[in-house]
C-alpha cells in the first residue's frame, strides 16, 4: 500500500515536498517512481530510481527543479519540487515495482503498485 501526501496550492516559483509511505514488501529492493497526470492528459513520467541503484532519472521538464529522495528506514520516498511552474499542476502519483527493468523505468506500465495521488496546483 502506498500513501502519498504533501500536495497543495502554491504560487509560481514556490516549493512543495511530496511524500509517499510504502507499506508491505521490501522497500529497499523496489524500483520507485513519481508520475503526474493533468486533466485531459496522459500520465507522465517525472522521476524514478531503479532498485539496483544508479542515478535518478528525471524527465526533461523537471530536471534541475525537482529532486527525488528516499529514506529506507522510514519506507518513504520524497519529491522535492522547487521553482514550480503552472504547467507542473497535476495529480502526482508514487509507484513502486519489484520487476522493473532499467529500460522501462519511465513507463507507467512497468510499476505494479500505485498510490492514490496528491493534487498539486501552481497558480497565482
Amino acid at each position: 500500500q502506498l500513501q502519498a501526501s504533501g500536495g497543495g496550492l502554491v504560487q509560481p516559483g514556490g516549493s512543495l515536498r511530496l511524500s509517499c509511505v510504502v507499506s508491505g514488501g521490501t522497500f529497499s529492493t523496489m524500483s520507485k517512481a513519481w508520475f503526474r497526470q493533468a486533466p485531459g492528459k496522459e500520465r507522465e513520467f517525472v522521476a524514478a530510481t531503479h532498485r539496483n541503484g544508479g542515478n535518478v532519472r528525471y524527465s526533461d521538464s523537471v530536471t534541475g527543479r525537482f529532486t527525488f529522495s528516499r529514506d529506507n528506514a522510514k519506507n518513504t520516498m520524497y519529491l522535492q519540487m522547487d521553482l514550480l511552474k503552472p504547467e507542473d499542476s497535476a495529480t502526482y502519483y508514487c509507484a513502486v515495482g519489484s520487476s522493473v527493468i532499467v529500460s522501462t523505468l519511465r513507463s507507467a506500465s512497468a510499476y505494479a503498485y500505485w498510490g492514490q495521488g496528491t493534487q498539486v496546483t501552481v497558480s497565482s
